[in-house]
């Protein structure tokens, strides 16, 4: 998961590599059990001596598997290869299913670093990490980021350790 280590600089270690936060697969999961369940008893409830029997069940199954894939595993497969890498020199985002999106933010052009928490994010320890640099992107908020205050803090400290080595 995240950077492999022969993509890292000399010197550079990984700190902290993480996914977002799970609650991201609490609609998909619920969207599994739903559609699943909708068409185990649509595919039951059609009568067998019905003469389009067969065709009806494969057109319940075709539109359970194209629901399923839609609203259950393409989540899935977002949230698992979406992966925030904190190493000593960066912090790297990377993202994307068949096309891949690799963001690297040095911790020398960190500005600021500072989270929001909604209060259920508060109960499920995660939240959205805002991070400020001189870059051309400007403020950057992060979504779902797990355990939001140990990002937030060891970001900070790595910020200051690189702010600290240049001067």
């Amino acid at each position: 998961m995240g950077l492999p280590e022969h993509y890292l600089t000399e010197g550079e270690r990984i700190v902290l590599s993480f996914h977002p936060h799970w609650k991201r697969l609490v609609l998909p999961t619920l969207a599994f059990i739903a559609v699943t369940g909708a068409a185990a008893v649509a595919i039951y409830a059609i009568p067998g001596e019905y003469e389009f029997a067969k065709y009806a069940r494969i057109a319940v199954a075709v539109v359970a598997f194209v629901a399923l894939m839609l609203w259950s595993v393409i989540p899935f497969l977002r949230w698992k290869t979406t992966t925030y890498t904190l190493t000593t020199h960066r912090f790297a985002i990377s993202t994307g299913i068949l096309n891949r999106s690799e963001d690297d933010i040095p911790l020398t052009k960190v500005n600021s670093v500072s989270s929001d928490q909604r209060f259920i994010e508060r109960l499920l320890g995660c939240g959205t990490l805002r991070v400020e640099s001189a870059s051309e992107k400007g403020e950057i908020d992060y979504r779902d980021i797990p355990k939001i205050q140990l990002v937030r803090l060891e970001l900070f400290r790595l910020v200051e350790d690189a702010g600290r080595d240049d001067g």
